[in-house]
């Protein structure tokens, strides 16, 4: 029992460096395949006061919704693909819902609805998908992928009215979502709330927090070294490490005497309990789902990107 409280369970970091002025950068791509995600922290150090332009940023993120008990099949309709799909991003997660124990259903960006769900349901069902990665020997779980926007799921098709007679007949799935869309130009489009009108829809703000915290001596990094230099500047790993225990307000004594610091962080937490992570990949949960990843960017326009997953994932991009 002991030795069991003292394993810790398997975590991966991985730490990467570049510059925003390379031309093969991958930080655009690692940032829009992160697709569902609930928490973004900025660290300014050397700042008492939110800059202006971080500010107006913050303030032009705009609303997303909570739609309630929204039947899957919904995302089966030409209407859908037509108004959503072909016309700009469009993201959907079950809320409340967990992905060790419940039936789970995204749609992402890219047109694909990802089913996770339990035996019995993927039996119910009978739509073909494949084993969970971390269901065991004996699956348990399974995830089912449909490409929404695939020339098959045309409505006179074979595939359509298999899928559609599967989720609206055989075993139809009602779940709560969180929604986003994000249209590709600003010429007058269908608002969500419009579109599910006969179903139950709140419009949620984010929540913006700020704190000030004074006296607080920050860490020396230097961009060319990502891996540190003892008694002189800290590695990737230990201001992951430091800016996870700021978050938390946890008092970190790392340092004897203050330090000028010239960069800032953005850290991105992504939901514990999404069926993916990056991508496709597929995310569990098992003890934490931890998923998320943070930019150290200095005034170089050097960055350190730290991608950080639990047990229950596979190695971020």
């Amino acid at each position: 029992m002991l030795t069991a409280l003292q394993t810790c369970p398997r975590h991966l970091l991985v730490c990467e460096k570049s510059s925003f002025l390379q031309e093969r950068s991958r930080h655009s791509a690692h940032v829009e395949t992160h697709y569902y995600n609930y928490c973004v922290s900025i660290c300014l150090p050397e700042c008492r006061l939110l800059p202006e332009k971080v500010k107006n940023i913050i303030d032009d993120f705009g609303s997303y919704y909570l739609v309630k008990n929204l039947p899957v099949n919904e995302f089966l309709t030409q209407e859908f693909n037509d108004r959503f799909l072909k016309k700009g991003l469009f993201y959907a997660l079950s809320y409340n819902t967990r992905i060790d124990q419940d039936n789970v259903a995204a749609v992402l960006p890219t047109g694909k609805l990802i089913l996770s769900v339990n035996k019995d349901t993927y039996e119910e069902m009978g739509l073909q998908g494949k084993p969970s990665l971390y269901s065991g020997k004996k699956a348990i779980r399974y995830i089912v992928t449909i490409d929404l926007s695939d020339s098959s799921m045309s409505p006179d098709g074979k595939k359509f009215q298999r899928v559609k007679w599967a989720l609206t007949e055989k075993k139809p799935l009602a779940l709560d979502f969180l929604v986003s869309w994000d249209p590709l130009d600003n010429s007058e489009q269908p608002s969500i709330q419009s579109y599910y009108s006969k179903y139950v829809v709140k419009e949620c703000r984010f929540q913006v927090n700020s704190n000030v915290s004074r006296d607080l001596l920050c860490p020396v990094l230097k961009s060319d070294e990502l891996h540190g230099k003892e008694g002189t500047s800290c590695s990737a790993s230990e201001v992951f490490e430091w800016l996870g225990a700021i978050s938390n307000e946890i008092n970190c004594e790392y340092f004897n005497e203050p330090k000028l610091s010239q960069w800032v962080s953005i850290m991105v937490h992504g939901f514990a309990d999404s069926p993916v992570s990056w991508r496709e990949t597929e995310h569990g949960y098992f003890k934490g789902g931890e998923n998320l990843y943070s930019f150290v960017i200095f005034n170089n326009e050097d960055y350190w990107l730290q991608m950080a997953v639990g047990t229950y994932d596979g190695c971020p991009p």
